[in-house]
């Protein structure tokens, strides 16, 4: 048993299947370890995403809702059980806890179900699972946020609604709304009316509003469904009509909305769904309040397992949110970035002499103080469940360039007007000042390590592409003296990182200045402008860092320990990344064939965490993960056949 240890850690999908054989056979001691150590409900990240921009939901494969916060992205997580390690029904659960009956989740249930079946409304944010029972009864479950254009403005309020229709015979259902408060530490008090019942805790209080027995629903009594049911759960408000007509209405508009929005992009002729549902999932993480976007709507989902490599992905990182917005600019989504940019803007305005911080809250708020939330047990068992990111707190200078480079289309895309082209402008070149300063100063870098700064590569190249970048756009706007201004700077930077970071031992670009060592975000030293596509430099590089990084189907970020260990897993953009230098320097059918493949590891909805393991291909991370799935659309823009060619 400890052989094989190792590979059974990192098994979920064939674990599962181990336990099915082991229960089979009556081996209680493989069984009784292998549930130990995943935890009780076996769980994956075969999950589907519902949200509005406002709040958002994690639905697995049996609909039921395991992961929600309320009344935004990095709110209180009230549907918590993907992060409990637990199951709420399990005897010896509710011993060890009086409230493990209240696990954080949303389950509608048919009795006796054997089969189930889920798939998104095309080109929606509309989630429908299809359950059937042994008998053939059947129902459908359809599940969303409502989103839709109301007057002049978009309506999102922080609500869900599941849709419940019988689809053959007779079926019976249980329903069971088990929210939780505070982290997991509070069980709501729970009060009913006519048609809702209000969970109440001690800083907000949810309602659900039904036209289903409100005492079945309280009792969590299996009922004969009949006809259509309705269920809306969010914040504390009646609905100001007839429950099936809102709900009816609000779907019709969010579904109107949805595709309204997806017609409205430029796909590639080739992986038109795979793209569209890529993009999706980067709007859902979009908080458009604010104009902030989410790395990832989940907190703590580790790495690895054990590697306590969990980290909370609420917040909005300026590097992340820049790649997003690259991705959705390429499909000719630029209201997110007209938005984004209000949302720097701000945050430039309010940075004066100080660092530039490279993560903030949704709401700009720049204390991220990190803290373990002892009441949950982490996804699997695996803990510690941490609220907040100490990363806040770290240097990494490649935010500057990471800012001016999300705001340079602005300036060149004659679509859009620019209020104050001027203002945006002085505050660009405020981050300028700070890159040419900062460019060749340590920082923690693009991985974020904790413990050791260095003087890294990609944030002295993103530095310099702030520099680039201004200049291109002084010009742009007739600013001839501040466009030769930021040249000789960028020129003079871009010397000093060349000299620093190319090994004439290696034959390649280096992470560090004077390093030995390289990671994955040399990749991008062509898509950043650093070098053209045919420098022998760039193409040695990808050549390095394929043959050091490169495991399977998928790379490693970097292969050094980080103070936690050596990476267990892949960073799923890194394979993305190394696609599109492959075709860059003209291995395109080689790229073509390898993302092919890295698309059969999408879960079943088209998803993707941070993370995969190599050889198991199972999912590992936050999810979803808004770098993977940009890589994702990069990737097929580049390699798609053209519309032109293709007829």
């Amino acid at each position: 048993m400890g052989e094989s240890f190792d590979v059974i850690r990192h098994c979920g999908a064939a674990a599962t299947r181990k336990v099915a054989h082991s229960r089979a056979r009556g081996e209680h001691e493989t069984l009784s370890f292998l549930t130990a150590y995943f935890g009780n409900a076996m769980d994956d990240l075969h999950l589907g995403v519902i949200g509005n921009c406002a709040i958002a939901a994690l639905v697995d494969p049996h609909g039921s809702i395991v992961w929600g916060c309320f009344p935004r992205f990095d709110g209180d997580p009230v549907f918590c059980r993907l992060i409990d390690g637990r199951s709420g029904d399990a005897p010896e659960a509710q011993c060890a806890d009086a409230d493990a009956h209240f696990d954080g989740s949303f389950t509608i249930e048919l009795v006796d179900q054997v089969r189930c079946e889920q798939a998104y409304l095309t080109n929606s944010a509309i989630l429908r699972t299809v359950l059937k029972d042994r008998a053939g009864n059947a129902v459908e479950i359809t599940d969303f946020a409502p989103r839709y254009t109301q007057g002049e403005r978009i309506h999102r309020p922080s609500m869900l609604v599941r849709r419940i229709v019988p689809l053959s015979g007779r079926p019976h259902i249980q329903i069971r709304l088990r929210p939780r408060f505070e982290h997991g530490t509070v069980r709501p008090e729970v009060t009913r009316g006519s048609n809702h019942i209000r969970y109440v805790g001690p800083s907000q209080s949810l309602r659900l509003t039904t036209d289903l027995p409100v005492s079945y629903v309280v009792e969590e009594r299996a009922f004969l469904l009949d006809g259509p049911g309705t269920l809306i759960f969010g914040s504390d408000e009646s609905p100001e009509s007839g429950i099936e007509s809102v709900a009816r209405d609000w779907f019709e508009r969010t579904q109107t909305h949805w595709r309204g929005w997806v017609r409205s992009l430029s796909v590639p002729f080739e992986w038109q769904d795979v793209v569209i549902r890529a993009a999706i999932t980067l709007k859902l993480c979009n908080f458009e309040e604010t104009g902030a976007i989410v790395a990832a709507l989940t907190t703590s989902i580790p790495e690895a397992p054990g590697t306590g490599r969990n980290w909370d992905y609420r917040y909005c990182w300026v590097r992340d949110a820049y790649f997003v917005i690259q991705a959705l600019n390429r499909l000719g989504d630029t209201r997110t970035m007209e938005g984004y940019i209000g949302f720097v803007g701000d945050i430039v305005d309010e940075m004066g002499d100080s660092d530039l911080q490279p993560v903030f809250g949704v709401t700009r708020a720049r204390d991220l103080d990190e803290r373990v939330a002892e009441s949950l047990r982490g996804y699997r068992g695996f803990g510690p469940v941490r609220i907040g990111n100490q990363a806040y707190r770290q240097v990494q200078n490649d935010v500057y360039g990471s800012i001016v480079l999300a705001s340079t289309h602005a300036f060149f895309d004659q679509r859009l007007v620019l209020a104050d082209q001027e203002r945006l402008f002085a505050q660009l070149e405020a981050v300028g000042r700070r890159a040419a300063l900062d460019f060749a100063s340590p920082d923690a870098g693009p991985w974020e390590v904790r413990h050791v700064t260095r003087v890294h590569t990609f944030s002295s190249v993103m530095c310099w592409a702030a520099c680039d970048r201004l200049a291109r756009i002084a010009a742009r706007i007739g600013k001839e003296d501040r466009s030769r201004y930021w040249r000789e700077q960028a020129d003079a930077m871009h010397g000093v990182i060349v000299a620093r970071t190319w090994s004439d031992s290696m034959q390649s670009f280096v992470s560090t200045f004077d390093g030995d060592d390289v990671d994955a975000t040399l990749l991008l030293l062509h898509e950043l402008d650093f070098l053209a596509a045919d420098d022998p430099r760039f193409v040695r590089t990808v050549e390095v860092v394929g043959g050091r990084l490169a495991r399977g189907d998928f790379l490693y970020r970097y292969d050094t320990d980080d103070g936690f260990g050596r990476p267990e897993t892949a960073f799923v953009i890194c394979a993305f990344w190394y696609i599109n230098a492959l075709v860059t320097i003209g291995r395109k059918a080689e790229a073509r064939t390898l993302f092919e493949r890295i698309l059969t590891h999408r879960n079943p909805l088209g998803l993707l965490s941070e993370d995969i393991h190599p050889t198991t291909g199972e999912l590992w991370g936050n999810f979803p993960q808004t770098y993977s799935m940009v890589g994702l659309i990069g990737a097929a823009v580049r390699i798609s056949v053209s519309w032109e060619d293709a007829f």
